[in-house]
């Protein structure tokens, strides 16, 4: 484990990602908390935690540029309250490959009213009866949900579903959050890092093909090119290569 310094964090990669935005790298120190990050000095569009051993999203200091938080292959549970009063510009959280278990565990994000695009692929919490349809309901404003666009119908279904007095009960029914955490309980013992399943090449294929500005084509470019694609690792065996090539071709011809 490597505790967040204000050093390690002076330290690492700064760059200007794909999609033109001011990034700080912070990928596989095998940090457990984040902390510290006032040393950042809000100068940062995007931070990219991926592949750490981060267990909660919680800990910031007011930072008003950042837009994206990059979390993907964590280890991942919680998510802390009040994240809006931290992070008042979040527009996009890449929660996949985590441990979210419980749709309640999720209830957080719904107060930040200016998350737009966000990913739970490979979360256990994904195998929950009404996951989408829960959270669209819970993040109206979601437009981008693992890849895929949030269509009128599903918005009109969950309007439906969680209207009225059964729709509260049933809101409530099913959000239940995890009550106990130990620390280690129900985690990977070992993280192995994979390429992109099918199921997430699928749904990135759907995204690119549904975008209707080519700067959702842009957006989406952005994250296979600076490694935020579901499962994409910076070195990838044979496997990786074939699917990141399908994607490259869809997000060209997505964007022609």
């Amino acid at each position: 484990m490597v505790k967040l310094t204000a050093e390690l964090i002076e330290g690492a990669a700064q760059y200007t990602n794909a999609v033109r935005d001011r990034e700080l790298d912070l990928r596989g120190y095998k940090i457990p908390v984040i902390e510290n990050l006032g040393a950042t000095l809000d100068q940062f569009d995007t931070i990219d935690f991926s592949d750490n051993e981060i267990r909660k999203i919680e800990g910031f200091p007011l930072l008003k540029r950042l837009k994206t938080l990059l979390v993907n292959n964590n280890r991942i549970c919680r998510i802390g309250e009040g994240l809006e009063q931290v992070l008042p510009n979040l527009q996009e959280l890449i929660l996949t490959s985590n441990n979210i278990v419980e749709l309640g565990d999720l209830d957080p994000l719904a107060s930040v009213k200016t998350l737009t695009y966000m990913s739970v692929l490979r979360n256990p919490v994904t195998n929950k009866k009404h996951y989408r349809l829960y959270i669209i309901h819970k993040i109206p404003q979601i437009r981008v949900l693992d890849f895929q666009k949030v269509k009128q119908k599903e918005r009109e279904e969950a309007a439906k579903m969680f209207k009225g007095k059964r729709g509260v009960q049933l809101a409530k029914d099913i959000a239940k959050r995890t009550k106990t955490f130990n620390p280690g309980a129900s985690l990977p013992t070992d993280k192995k890092k994979v390429g992109p399943t099918p199921g997430d090449v699928e749904a990135i294929k759907n995204a690119i093909a549904s975008a209707s500005t080519l700067a959702e084509v842009d957006r989406l470019k952005g994250l296979l090119q600076s490694g935020q694609i579901p499962g994409k690792e910076k070195k990838p065996g044979p496997t990786v290569d074939v699917a990141e090539e399908d994607l490259e071709e869809t997000v060209t011809n997505g964007g022609s």
